[in-house]
């Protein structure tokens, strides 16, 4: 089978790479260029796509005696990654992006380019696995399981992706590619947002969404304060508000409902957090089960816990309606919400799909 393995620069790429080439297969790597303006060190960059990310990228390859590229997407990244998370804080949402990334340019681009140059499959450092009928899990290992990001590809494309390290514990990893000589043995994993070195979101979306001012109100709509733009606040804020007034009863507000139309963000108690219902849309079906009305089990955050609720898929018009078991708060729309059924096996939950969040109740 002819593999390209997507090569970060890190360790978990790294060891799929090489068990890549172990198990027989005609291996190619190749890193990709999502920024036009990449950092020149990690220490700078936070995030996965530094030069230097692409430099321990090419030395993994160099050992490994297997052909490597750098690929351009700065583009596709800049209009479907970046501008949809400008767009998307924008209409009062907020955004994964790396999901989006994960949907738009590690799995649907890549797999583009590489089914078209003859390849038969795209190989990640993601960990989550895949069953012998061709269905997602979770990875065996809990605390790194990533099919929560990777839940918003579609089924066509998981036909053609392969997870060589999703079975294995990440510790192992790290001693595996040790027992390599791979310089990425110890190299620390990546965070925060590739496309915001410094961290600072809310400066990153000022400088390209602008003033916007609007009010701040409570729960009866009484006005608490002007603020310069909805896109400063998320679902479930609590600090950073500065609001002068105190509450009556002295405990802290949180951030409840965000109206990017009017520009009136609304604030409330803890509990007015909670919620019942999750609509979505935007729906990508992984299982034949994601049909008509079944209970499952949904997360709404890449390391959210679980909560059981009972979903209504509409197919025809695109559409879900999950019914909470149990309150679940912080919800926000542009958020993922990802079923899964609990394994029926020892092997981990399967992922029935996904749907980004419109709506709440």
């Amino acid at each position: 089978m002819r593999v390209l393995v997507a090569m970060s620069g890190g360790v978990d790429s790294s060891v799929a790479a090489a068990r890549a080439v172990e198990a027989g297969h005609d291996v190619v790597g190749v890193h990709l260029a999502l920024h036009q303006d990449a950092q020149q060190t990690r220490e700078k960059a936070r995030g996965c796509c530094s030069l230097e990310d692409s430099a321990d990228a090419r030395r993994i390859c160099d050992k490994l005696g297997i052909p490597f590229y750098v690929w351009d997407f700065s583009d596709r990244f800049k209009e479907e990654v970046i501008g949809d998370f400008v767009d998307s804080y924008a209409r009062g949402e907020t955004p994964n992006p790396c999901l989006r990334c994960n949907e738009k340019i590690k799995f649907r681009a890549l797999l583009q380019k590489g089914m078209a140059l003859g390849f038969d499959a795209v190989a990640t450092g993601h960990y989550a696995t895949l069953d012998d009928e061709g269905y997602m899990r979770r990875s065996k290992d809990e605390n790194k399981d990533q099919s929560y990001v990777l839940g918003v590809i579609s089924a066509s494309e998981l036909r053609h992706c392969y997870f060589p390290i999703g079975d294995t514990p990440k510790p192992q990893i790290r001693e595996e590619a040790k027992a390599h000589g791979f310089s990425t043995a110890s190299k620390p994993d990546s965070y925060d947002i590739c496309f915001i070195p410094d961290g600072n979101t809310q400066a990153f979306l000022g400088k390209r969404i602008g003033l916007r001012p609007g009010m701040i109100v409570d729960q009866e709509g009484t006005a608490l304060k002007e603020h310069d733009g909805a896109w400063n606040y998320t679902i479930g804020q609590r600090k950073g508000l500065d609001i002068k007034t105190p509450t009556v009863d002295g405990r802290p507000r949180y951030v409840t409902d965000i109206n990017a139309e009017t520009g009136t963000v609304t604030v409330g108690a803890r509990e007015d957090l909670a919620v019942d219902t999750i609509v979505a849309d935007r729906l990508k079906y992984l299982h034949p089960a994601m049909d008509g009305e079944f209970d499952c089990e949904v997360q709404v955050r890449a390391h959210g816990s679980v909560v059981q609720c009972t979903a209504r898929v509409d197919r025809d018009n695109d559409r879900m309606e999950l019914r909470l078991h149990e309150p679940l708060s912080g919800v926000a729309r542009g958020q993922a919400a990802v079923l899964y059924l609990p394994s029926p096996d020892d092997l981990g939950d399967i992922v029935l799909g996904s749907g980004t969040i419109c709506g709440t109740a």
